[in-house]
């Protein structure tokens, strides 16, 4: 995993995980490695920093819960209503940077 683009993508991924219903933290790290086949293999250091600045832009809104499990509370986010509006911004960017490389360096565009 190339840490340089993993930071232009975290929020995107994160957020396009969150569409898909509420997750707390570890369910988030689980989700997008089996995602990617393992490419990206998020580190809680990485993850929670980013889900807080998400949190307080208010793309995301986080409620602690007490999971079926049992256990200690855990963290649930869960998008907004802006942070869908973000995602929908953050995918239409992605497709115009990756058709922009692609045109670049060959392949289908």
């Amino acid at each position: 995993m190339d840490a340089q683009q993993l930071k232009g993508h975290l929020d995107l991924l994160l957020l396009a995980t969150l569409d898909t219903g509420p997750r707390y933290g570890g369910q988030i790290i689980a989700d997008v490695q089996a995602a990617t086949d393992g490419y990206f293999a998020l580190r809680e250091g990485t993850l929670y920093p980013a889900l807080h600045r998400l949190e307080k832009q208010g793309f995301i809104t986080g409620e602690f819960q007490l999971l079926p499990r049992g256990g200690s509370p855990v963290k649930v986010y869960t998008l907004t209503p802006s942070g869908k509006e973000e995602l929908r911004v953050q995918r239409e960017r992605y497709e115009q940077f990756s058709g922009a490389v692609r045109g670049v360096i060959g392949g289908k565009a």
